[in-house]
Parts: C-alpha cells; structure tokens; sequence
C-alpha cells in the first residue's frame, strides 16, 4: 500500500462516500440480465446451436469466484472448479475500501476497520500513517481470505455456476480449433473428465493451467505467515491498528506485518530473494513485536508461493490466465486481492461480450481484445512503475529507512490512501508534488550518509 504514494497525478480520485451496512437479504446480488450488464457487439464467431458456451474455471479464489460469477450472470454454462474449499491462501488480508462497494461485499465479512498504520523502520524508527490523513468515513477493510473466498464461491453459485470439489490434473488441449477443451480431474480419488469450449486458469502462482499452455515461468516470493491469538488485553491494541516492519532482519527485499483480524493476528513476512531463510525471517518480526503479542497462542502456520511479475502470455488459444496465474501481485506493497477479483471479472466480461451471451464461439483473438488489451491498458504502468520503486527502497536498509522518513510527510500520506483505496490516482497538487520529489531525494541521500557513518562506527 506504501507504494501508492508516487503514483502521478493524472486522475482526479473517486469522491469518497459513507457506505452503509447492507441489509441481510442484500448479501447475494441481484444480478441484471446479460443485456445490461454486457455491451454486447456483433460477432463473426461461429454461433452455438442447442447450448451454451461452456467454460470451465479452475480455482476458487477471489479471481476464479469472480470470473465464475460473471460468466454465470452473463449466460455462459459455467463449471467452477475448487480443490480445497476448507483452505485459503496466506495473506494479509487487506482490501481497498472501493473494493467493497465495486464488488458488494456486505461488511459483515469485515473483521477490522483499519484506520491507522504503523510503518517501522530497520532502527525502529516509526512512522504513524493515517491518523491524520484518513477521513471519519475511510479505512483499510481487514479480512480473513477463507471467509471472503467462501463468500464469492457461494455468489457464484447462486448465479448459476456449477462448483465442483475435485482437483485438475491436466488440461488437455484440443486437436483443432474446433475441438473442446478435456479438464481432466479427480473427485474423491475417482477421475473424472469435462469437455468445454473455454477455460480461464485462476489456480494460483503454481498454476497447473499456466504450465499445460506453457506460459512460460516466473519469479515467485514466499509468502509465511503465523496466527496468533493474542490475550484480550493485547488484541486491543491491534483494535483498529495494523503494523509494516521493514530491515534485512524481517525480509531482504519485502516487508514484515502486523494485521489484525476477528480474534487474532496475522503475524508474516515474504521474500523473493531469501525463501530458503524465510524462517528466520519470520523469527525476526517475531523479535520485533514480541512485547506486543507476547503471550499470545499459535493457532496456525500458512505459507505460499506468490508471483512477483506478469507471466510473458497470460492468453494462448481459448485460455486466459487471471489472478496469480497470470502474476497480477503488485511489488512493494504485495497487493493481490483486489487485482485477483478485478482480472477476473474482466476476463469473465470479455468472454461474455466475445460469445453474445453465451452463444457464440470465442477465439484467441477475442480474449486478447476484450481482456488482455484492456488490463494492460489500464494497469499495466502500475506494475511497472512499482517495480522501479521497490528497487529504490527495498534493496537496502539504507533505502528503508528513506521510506519510513517520506512516510512521515501527510501529503505523502493522503495521495497514497487516496490512491490505494479508491484505485484511482490521485490528482496532486504541483507544488507539493514537487517538494515530495525533492524531499524523496533528500531523503534517500541524509540516510545513506547516516548508514556510512553507522557503519565506520561498527569497524
């Protein structure tokens, strides 16, 4: 989220609005019919007679329920599949506030309302990041990801598509352009078969779909992370705050955190460069915030692969890659959630439009038009202008302690939560745009002087 904040300034950010609780029966959304939801042009595409296009979805995660969701609603014959629907992903689990709205998810699944941040540096300088800049209304939604993946699987569902619990063993690619696509895969250790007309792969950084259409590879962080149920006197400090360590001691190339949940913390950290060491690591935010969940119980350990770029082809035929299979996590900040649930919606919407509903077959070109053009159009600079950053800040401790310094600046601050919670670059202010440049640079140079001198004081 830190990394916001040198977004350009080019897009005035959405208005922020108070969102009410949803009512109870709001919970499931009343899908309009595909002719509203869908601009939906004419096609050369050869029709479909006496069915619907089918499509399979393999993982249930934020991307593949979301993908599933709108090809259901849109009138696509949909087969979502989801091997472990009792587990979830190891995340930190925080959502931008638009995503909230954008993908109604009622606010009962919220388990914390952050509205305060403590950034903390390599020599525990800390920086409070938000109490000034957030307004009455704003905060960070902090969510367990079993329970909003179990959400938008069952909003799936209630939409018409089919989940099936088994496991994908191969894709086996059709013979020509006119054949189906086999998803082979196991339920109960009985193997099954389903042929479809698309498929859209959503199975993670390991996808199996990924490596069937050969994707080609792509570096991968590891993700580890502990829950820790603190005494109740502890869980009050967490009650609206989250935590980001930063130093060579937590992770050579990322962040460590402190997120607070329902009745515990998720206590992480990740690396791409040190995955071997990832242990130590996680012993060294625990050192770091040992006062602060001390005495608290180990409920479980997660740990996960997690791309660090977009695959090279993330469309090959009728296969369209979203979420972490296609390598949609951001760098520096490590978001992923509202990425994963956007390309999605976005792949599962240009299928929609490419078959009219359903009833036209769709090609590789459709899915590079209609999805893959549009996501890079829209966010692709995003990831690029984030990999710049992470090399300026998080290959040393030296570029560490800047950032905690430039995060102490509440202009700083504003435009990187108006940016990160609306998912609209903020329009800056000149001036202030400029002194921040400036007091980046400086930044970046007091602090390389001061780690030279620490340094030939250890000698």
């Amino acid at each position: 989220m830190i990394s916001n904040m040198f977004m350009a300034p080019q897009t005035q950010f959405l208005p922020s609005t108070f969102i009410s609780p949803l009512k109870p029966k709001t919970y499931l959304p009343q899908s309009p019919p595909p002719s509203k939801l869908f601009t939906v042009t004419s096609s050369s595409n050869s029709p479909i007679s006496g069915r619907r296009l089918r499509v399979a979805v393999i993982g249930g995660g934020p991307a593949g329920s979301s993908a599933a969701e709108t090809l259901a609603a849109g009138g696509v014959e949909t087969f979502l599949f989801e091997r472990s629907p009792s587990t979830a992903k190891p995340c930190g689990g925080a959502i931008p506030l638009c995503m909230l709205d954008e993908f109604s998810i009622p606010l009962h699944l919220v388990d914390r309302h952050v509205t305060r941040m403590k950034i903390i540096s390599p020599s525990n300088v800390t920086v409070d990041f938000g109490s000034k800049t957030l307004k009455p209304q704003e905060s960070i939604p902090m969510l367990r990801r079993e329970v909003l993946d179990s959400f938008l699987r069952s909003r799936a569902q209630s939409n018409g598509a089919h989940l099936i619990t088994g496991l994908v063993t191969n894709l086996e690619l059709p013979s020509s352009p006119t054949k189906p696509y086999i998803v082979h895969h196991t339920i109960n250790n009985s193997k099954k078969t389903l042929a479809v007309d698309a498929v859209i792969g959503a199975d993670g950084a390991n996808s199996r779909v990924a490596k069937c259409i050969k994707a080609g590879d792509y570096n991968c962080a590891i993700a580890f992370q502990e829950r820790i149920r603190l005494p109740e006197d502890k869980m009050v400090y967490y009650q609206n705050l989250a935590e980001m360590y930063v130093g060579n001691d937590v992770s050579p190339d990322f962040y460590a955190w402190v997120f607070p949940k329902c009745d515990h913390v998720a206590v992480g950290t990740g690396t791409v460069r040190g995955k071997k060491d990832i242990k130590l690591y996680q012993r060294g935010i625990r050192e770091r915030a040992k006062e602060k969940i001390k005495g608290g119980e180990l409920m479980k350990v997660e740990a996960h692969p997690i791309p660090e770029h977009p695959r090279a082809r993330r469309v090959r035929g009728r296969v369209a890659l979203v979420g972490d299979a296609a390598g949609y996590v951001t760098k520096c900040s490590g978001e992923g959630i509202y990425f994963a649930a956007k390309s999605g919606r976005m792949a599962g919407e240009a299928i929609v439009r490419s078959s009219e509903g359903g009833e036209r077959m769709v090609e590789e070109e459709d899915l590079k038009r209609e999805y893959l053009r549009e996501w890079d159009k829209k966010y692709v600079g995003t990831y690029r202008f984030l990999d710049k950053l992470e090399k300026v800040f998080y290959g040393s401790n030296v570029g560490r302690e800047a950032l905690v310094e430039v995060c102490g600046s509440e202009y700083v601050q504003r435009m990187t939560f108006q940016s990160y919670l609306y998912k609209k670059l903020a329009r800056g202010n000149p001036w202030d745009d400029v002194t921040m440049v400036l007091g980046t640079i400086g930044s970046l140079v007091r602090c390389s002087i001061i780690g030279r001198e620490m340094e030939a004081l250890t000698l």
